[in-house]
């Protein structure tokens, strides 16, 4: 057994059986929440283009509504500080109830808005100010919620219940989809771009108050209540920790969240518009095809999870990342052929590589950082990622395709990205077996005590 100068380390802290279920339900439902806020965006790009900004250029108009989508990641960096550095100091289930409450005021807040016809140019502004309250609360919601799952999760299911409640940040796109596909098609295009439109956001706010209900209804995280008693008593005895490094920790999630950002948000942000416009599909299918990907996905993201428990999370992560720079490209060409079910088998593929990628990556960033600085040191690095590859992923690849006039350009710059990735996360530590609770969490135990090991 791996022992500390100071002797081996207790197990992971654990809640009963029906706390652990509420964590889990009140995790799962408010990521669905607070990703359907945040993704409706992104499905209601060609009406947002339309009504927010000049008629004159419709291209210029949907690179702006993009570049608008871009603008609410630019403040996840900033979301990440203030709520990581909240979530290490005041807890998870606090920030958590947070993030929900202003995610959904930014989202409710579009669905009101004044059009670029009735305001001018104060229309597109304040669409702006709403995405970036959108951004910032976006940026506290998936490590928080991961890092709280995982931390009430026992050892060997971690991954499994940790990847269930991250699906439901994919869920989101399937029901924004759908729900879109309905709208259009039930109220008729005139209605829908009248006001129809509208009510895609404006429930938005209704079901952040479901999510704040739940969340107020659940225990703080055993894990977090474990390391802030064990600070408390090192610092009534004098006694000082030993620190670990997390700078590999950072670089490792930044390269790990770029590959995950930049897959999730071509996929779920811009596919649908690349199928409409590069591919030349109806909308209607490549609004069903997406949708019916996404749906994979999700049940790839379990399978992924419920593997890296049983085989490590490296095995699951590095087979992903190869099945990337391998397949990615021909799927991505698949896709944009102009046909339905060329499209959906393009999307299928790249949707099952990232499903089970999806399924590891989100426990693995959590076990690499100790308690004390877990939420902070993972979701800064996490956003600063989500914003750097994320956020641009459509922009860019609607730039790269216009630029290059080659329409699986943005598969080309995926392989390049996950080739990066492979070189810097080939040294990754295996967490799969590690106890929460690292070295730098206890006070000093007796050696003689029980424990785990790391």
């Amino acid at each position: 057994m791996a022992k500390s100068p100071q002797g081996p380390l207790p197990a992971d802290p654990e809640h009963p059986k029906g706390s652990l279920k509420r964590v889990i339900t009140s995790s799962a439902l408010g990521q669905f929440v607070e990703w359907y806020d945040f993704v409706i965006y992104a499905y209601s790009a060609a009406i947002l283009a339309k009504l927010f900004f000049p008629k004159e250029d419709p291209v210029a108009g949907t690179l702006f509504v993009f570049a608008g989508y871009a603008v609410g990641f630019l403040m996840r960096p900033l979301g990440g500080i203030v709520f990581g550095l909240l979530g290490d100091r005041i807890g998870r289930r606090t920030v958590l109830v947070i993030v929900i409450v202003a995610m959904g005021a930014g989202t409710m807040g579009i669905g009101l808005l004044p059009t670029y016809q009735s305001v001018g140019v104060l229309a597109p502004v304040l669409l702006v100010v709403c995405r970036m309250v959108q951004g910032f609360s976006a940026a506290g919601e998936t490590v928080g919620s991961n890092a709280f799952v995982a931390e009430h999760a026992p050892a060997g299911k971690r991954g499994l219940y940790t990847s269930f409640t991250y699906s439901f940040s994919t869920l989101p796109s399937v029901v924004a989809s759908l729900f879109v596909l309905l709208l259009t098609t039930g109220l008729g295009p005139e209605t829908y771009e009248a006001w129809g439109w509208r009510i895609a956001f404006l429930i938005g706010g209704p079901m952040a108050l479901v999510g704040l209900y739940i969340r107020s209804r659940v225990d703080e995280s055993p894990v977090y209540e474990a390391a802030k008693a064990a600070k408390a008593t090192a610092e009534a005895k004098h006694v000082t920790i030993e620190k670990t490094s997390v700078r590999q920790a950072v670089i490792q999630t930044l390269a790990l969240a770029a590959l995950s950002s930049l897959a999730f948000y071509t996929i779920s942000g811009y596919m649908v518009s690349y199928l409409t416009t590069g591919a030349k599909l109806p909308q209607s299918q490549a609004l069903l095809t997406n949708g019916i990907a996404l749906l994979v996905a999700v049940t790839c993201f379990w399978l992924g999870g419920a593997l890296s428990d049983r085989f490590g999370r490296k095995p699951i992560l590095f087979s992903a990342i190869g099945a990337t720079i391998v397949l990615y490209l021909p799927a991505f060409w698949l896709a944009g052929l102009g046909h339905m079910w060329s499209a959906l088998i393009g999307q299928l593929i790249i949707a099952i590589i990232f499903g089970l990628y999806w399924g590891a990556f989100g426990i693995t960033v959590i076990e690499l950082f100790p308690t004390r600085n877990r939420v902070s040191g993972a979701m800064i690095s996490y956003n600063i990622a989500y914003t750097v590859f994320g956020g641009t992923a459509p922009l860019l690849a609607t730039w790269l395709i216009a630029r290059t006039g080659v329409l699986v350009a943005p598969g080309i710059y995926m392989m390049v990205v996950a080739i990066i990735v492979f070189i810097l996360v080939r040294n990754l530590p295996e967490t799969s077996r590690s106890n929460l609770l690292h070295s730098d969490d206890r006070a000093p135990v007796s050696s003689g005590a029980a424990g785990a090991t790391e």
